[in-house]
């Protein structure tokens, strides 16, 4: 799958329903019949849409987790809590459920952006918090970015 490119301010109606933008959904074309999965983001108060392929690939990896390792089996089950396969409908939407809305905080205005092979799903406020809070980014970019020695 390609990296998925771009931030959308969009509208959830009153059942939960998330209309997927249009030039998202055309990136994302490939996998619609497959399905996603959507969770509970582990850092932020906001939702994660994994395409059903990036999933397995996450699941191959948490599966290689010690179950016999109590860290490892109470991360998993904390990880896990609340996912859902969610399938697109045939006028592109999403339904949210009522869970996952309540632990993002999600009211009609909100905002989908791309996160590389992901789709974060925020309440726009808490987004517009989050992103304009850039005081220390060109520290963190520097910590995660800078040490490349692949140059």
């Amino acid at each position: 799958m390609n990296n998925l490119i771009g931030t959308y301010e969009c509208k959830v109606d009153t059942k939960g329903r998330l209309m997927l933008p249009s030039s998202l959904k055309k990136q994302m074309l490939p996998t619609l019949e497959e399905g996603f999965v959507l969770k509970r983001s582990v850092f932020q108060p906001c939702l994660e849409l994994y395409p059903m392929s990036q999933w397995n690939l996450l699941m191959d990896k948490m599966n290689g987790l010690n179950r016999f390792i109590k860290k490892n089996n109470d991360f998993i089950r904390k990880f896990s809590a609340g996912v859902r396969v969610i399938e697109v409908d045939t006028n592109g939407r999403v339904l949210i459920p009522k869970d996952l809305i309540g632990f993002a905080g999600i009211e009609k205005e909100i905002v989908v952006s791309s996160a590389i092979n992901i789709v974060e799903i925020w309440n726009k406020d808490k987004y517009e918090s989050v992103i304009s809070d850039s005081e220390g980014f060109s520290e963190l970019a520097e910590d995660v970015m800078g040490n490349d020695n692949d140059q």
